[in-house]
């Protein structure tokens, strides 16, 4: 069995508008969401082996914050320019591509990308949960898939388990 989290960036800041798409940092309140998110996947007892993160600032730092929050200091972190903005198939393709000796991946990516992509994996799980997936993909959700495999190049569009979808305005 493979675990899969997809993650969104969290709030990013637009205080300076000149700044470079991929270089906007996060804003205070996506801060606090990534705080939020790695605490709630510490409660739930999640466990991550590799970090798979697109290069963009925002990215980076919600990645890093939401580790710190689980305490998964170690957790080895791929940093990879063409996550960015790159397209579900790309992120599928990289996914499939993943080593398996990593029994759970997490994706820290962005959308439409992110979305379109748990949209095409997830085939079954929680209605509830996969209403609010099918609605929109917020900045610093968090959508755990779970897949029947042992190998991550099985990865079948549909044959994810939608396990939970975690958004960060529904944590205290």
């Amino acid at each position: 069995m493979k675990t899969l989290y997809l993650l969104r960036h969290a709030k990013s800041s637009w205080d300076n508008p000149a700044l470079d798409d991929h270089d906007r940092p996060l804003a205070p309140r996506g801060e606090k969401a990534a705080q939020k998110i790695g605490r709630h996947l510490k409660e739930h007892k999640a466990h991550i082996d590799l970090v798979l993160c697109s290069t963009a600032i925002r990215a980076v730092d919600t990645g890093r914050r939401v580790l710190s929050a689980m305490g998964a200091t170690t957790v080895p972190v791929e940093h990879e320019r063409g996550l960015y903005l790159c397209g579900q198939h790309v992120l599928l393709e990289r996914l499939r591509d993943a080593p398996d000796s990593a029994g759970s991946l997490m994706l820290v990516a962005h959308n439409p990308d992110l979305h379109e992509l748990a949209q095409q994996l997830v085939g079954s799980g929680d209605d509830h949960h996969r209403e609010a997936l099918a609605e929109k993909f917020p900045t610093g959700a968090c959508a755990v898939l779970l897949f029947e495999t042992m190998h991550w190049r099985d990865l079948d569009l549909g044959a994810g388990r939608l396990a939970d979808f975690v958004l960060p305005r529904k944590l205290a």
